[in-house]
């Protein structure tokens, strides 16, 4: 048998801006095998039809399936051997595959995982944007991180190599991670700051993983005026105290990820004179849902688009392959360029998925915090903002 490192990668004969992305595993004891690509097998889950993602079998015991993937394309994957009858699309069916997947046993780089699930398998097309950051680099100075607890909620602070709370890079740049038990204990994101600071692609900062993962994370990452006052109040005044960070809401920043993302940019909408940069991911704008809120959904858009502009400055990305955020992030990226924010945009050809946001948190550090900048002044007192744009349709992503 033929030795390979993850999937078979080959030209598209119809279009030079696809691959052929051939799949295997080797399992002559199961009945059939699941393929799990982030995202793109979510999306058929949710319309209740695996089919499309069950492999072929090609005899001896192999598996197959192909996928017409754009050359930028990356995720992470995995596989799920089965016995029977193929897994049902009804989530206690969907969250059995998830805890028994497994990463491609043909090799190739590996996404940590975490409530002890198996680790996927990432696939990095050839145009894939590049990740420099994001592996741990041999010879680069270490910081160091720690575990702290404030007000009850554990906070991991990352402090960058050198750190002294009163030496010459005092006060530091601050940047608060929401998910911080993913970012800090699974993801090593200690590494990605030292590799940005090494190449002088971030001041040094001091990180505070703040963990919001646990049975409060709906209430606190739903636009909570009492989790984000929290955070302003409480935690920076404390990371002023102890680490030496800064108090300048130019070279602060809050960042996340899904609901995380939406509660970034909802700390810049609330509390601006802190929190004077915002990098969101794959944020959660249609929130609430309408049988929610009486006012109706994407309620953060509409409030940016009628009310006072904030001295803020904006990192907003989201992935091609997210069809239930795709136009929602384009609505917010419309609306914070009518208004004449300050905004950094970009898609990624992705889904929602670690393996693309461990390269754009990276990315949108950098951006935020190298220029440490204040936004124009504000809309002065009585100035009607302009009127909002309507949302922009979904963009198609080609793919299974």
């Amino acid at each position: 048998m033929e030795q390979q490192t993850g999937p078979r990668i080959e030209p598209d004969p119809d279009d030079p801006t696809y691959r052929q992305v051939t799949f295997t595993y080797d399992g002559p004891d199961c009945d059939g095998v699941l393929a799990l690509v982030h995202t793109v097998t979510d999306r058929d889950r949710h319309a209740g039809d695996l089919t499309p993602h069950l492999m072929k079998p090609t005899g001896r015991g192999r598996w197959e399936i192909t996928y017409r993937l754009r050359a930028d394309h990356r995720a992470s994957y995995q596989v799920y051997p089965f016995h029977g009858a193929p897994p049902g699309t009804a989530r206690a069916d969907w969250m059995r595959v998830l805890d028994d997947a497994r990463p491609d046993p043909h090799g190739g780089p590996l996404l940590p995982a975490r409530d002890g699930r198996r680790p996927a398998t990432v696939l990095s097309l050839p145009e894939a944007p590049a990740q420099p950051y994001a592996a741990r680099r041999d010879g680069v100075p270490r910081g160091r991180t720690t575990a702290r607890a404030l007000d009850g909620r554990r906070v991991d602070v990352h402090l960058p190599a050198g750190w002294s709370a009163d030496g010459p890079a005092a006060p530091y740049a601050v940047a608060v991670l929401l998910d911080g038990e993913m970012w800090g204990e699974v993801l090593s994101v200690g590494d990605t700051l030292d590799n940005l600071a090494a190449d002088g692609a971030l001041p040094p900062t001091v990180a505070l993983l703040v963990h919001t993962m646990g049975p409060e994370r709906a209430a606190d990452l739903s636009c909570n005026p009492a989790f984000v006052d929290f955070l302003a109040d409480r935690l920076l005044p404390w990371a002023a105290r102890e680490f030496g960070a800064t108090t300048d809401p130019a070279a602060t920043v809050v960042a996340g990820q899904s609901a995380g993302g939406l509660t970034a940019a909802f700390a810049a909408y609330r509390r601006p004179e802190r929190f004077g940069n915002a990098l969101a991911q794959s944020g959660s704008f249609w929130w609430p849902d309408e049988t929610e809120f009486d006012a109706g959904s994407e309620w953060l858009t509409r409030r940016f688009a009628t009310e006072e502009r904030r001295a803020a400055r904006f990192y907003v990305e989201v992935g091609l392959q997210e069809w239930l955020l795709l136009a929602q992030s384009r609505h917010l990226r419309d609306v914070l360029t009518a208004r004449g924010y300050d905004l950094e945009y970009r898609e990624f050809n992705g889904g929602h998925d670690y393996a693309c946001w461990r390269g754009g948190l990276a990315d949108g550090l950098a951006h935020l915090l190298r220029d440490r900048r204040r936004p124009g002044p504000l809309t002065p007192p009585g100035d009607r903002p302009p009127r909002a744009p309507a949302p922009c349709g979904p963009a198609s992503g080609r793919g299974r």
